[in-house]
């Protein structure tokens, strides 16, 4: 197993609506992160398919649903295409991709995050457990059939997404997949939340990832079509105005930050990890789910299946074989 792996944070804007535009942006930055010698790359929460921050998705006037309805348009099944096409990224670039998209299952939109290696293998993915606050209008709720811890050759890998980070719960669970590159793409560029990534790092005892969007105005469509506040329907917004900050950041196990944050621009955030180096030193001090765990008082069950809302007792071809049964008894 390498001991030392170069990651990279994206901090970008997703190109609201346009998911084919988007998808050539993550490629030119891939790119980008390729040439600085970068072997995991992770993009931030939503990249594909965007993060719909704003007004118009506040209420069920018709602005609110036909925003809905493309924004539905926007988003992505997995797998297919889009999919097919970020597999090809990793492997044309080499890279160990991480990236947040909106995923469509029918019509329900989930936050997830999806995996890929550097041979274009597409690994699997994480659906949102709890979609925060506005969130729940128009997302989904995952749950822990989709949590995985992947193994590669420079740490176990995972991710947590945005205010999941604050679900203790949830965190140990990822602690006791034994996660050590923890990924936590967010839309929070809020002050606060250096700190908590710092905390999750140094309780984890893990390297921590946590790549922001930035975005002005002008990345998301003007009004009337789009509002981002109700202000605008009657004074016509600066384009050139930052409305989400950015602050993406790395950290390691030792709670330093070893690359941002940054609350100026979009850019490339690259900072080398030395898993086999520095975790077992982190660890010596303080292991959450090991020396430092009290199993005899505290622990922690996990439903890890599938959660759905319709469960059938027999397969849709038994079925369609018993009324043909049905209808040669009628005849």
């Amino acid at each position: 197993m390498s001991s030392i792996v170069r990651a990279t944070v994206v901090q970008a804007s997703s190109i609201f609506y346009d998911t084919p535009a988007t998808l050539d942006k993550a490629e030119k930055l891939l790119k980008e992160a390729a040439a600085l010698g970068s072997q995991l790359v992770v993009f931030p929460e939503a990249f594909i398919g965007g993060y719909p921050r704003g007004y118009n998705f506040a209420d069920q006037s018709p602005r609110g649903k036909e925003s809905f309805r493309k924004y539905h348009a926007s988003a992505i099944n997995v797998p297919g295409p889009e999919v097919d096409r970020l597999a090809t990224m990793a492997a044309k670039y080499k890279v160990y991709l991480v990236t947040g998209v909106v995923e469509r299952d029918g019509y329900t939109l989930y936050c997830t995050v999806l995996f890929f290696d550097p041979e274009g293998n597409y690994l699997g993915k994480h659906r949102k457990l709890m979609p925060t606050y506005w969130e729940r209008l128009f997302w989904g709720f995952g749950d822990c059939s989709t949590t995985p811890v992947y193994d590669t050759p420079y740490g176990k890998l995972g991710s947590v997404i945005c205010w999941e980070n604050r679900m203790p719960l949830f965190r140990t669970s990822m602690y006791g997949k034994g996660i050590e590159i923890y990924c936590a793409p967010t839309a929070d560029s809020g002050d606060t939340w250096v700190s908590t990534m710092t905390h999750v790092a140094i309780e984890g005892g893990c390297y921590v990832l946590s790549p922001i969007q930035f975005c002005r105005r002008k990345d998301y469509p003007p009004p009337p079509e789009y509002l981002y506040s109700p202000s605008e329907e009657y004074v016509a917004p600066d384009s050139e105005s930052i409305v989400w900050a950015g602050g993406s950041v790395i950290i390691s196990p030792h709670g330093e930050v070893l690359a941002g944050p940054n609350y100026e621009g979009e850019g490339l955030f690259t900072a080398d990890l030395d898993v086999r180096g520095e975790i077992p030193k982190a660890k010596f001090r303080f292991d959450v789910v090991g020396h430092y765990s009290r199993a005899d008082v505290l622990n922690l069950t996990v439903n890890n299946h599938p959660l759905v809302p319709v469960t059938f007792t027999a397969s849709p071809s038994r079925i369609k074989e018993d009324e043909k049964m049905d209808e040669c008894k009628d005849i």
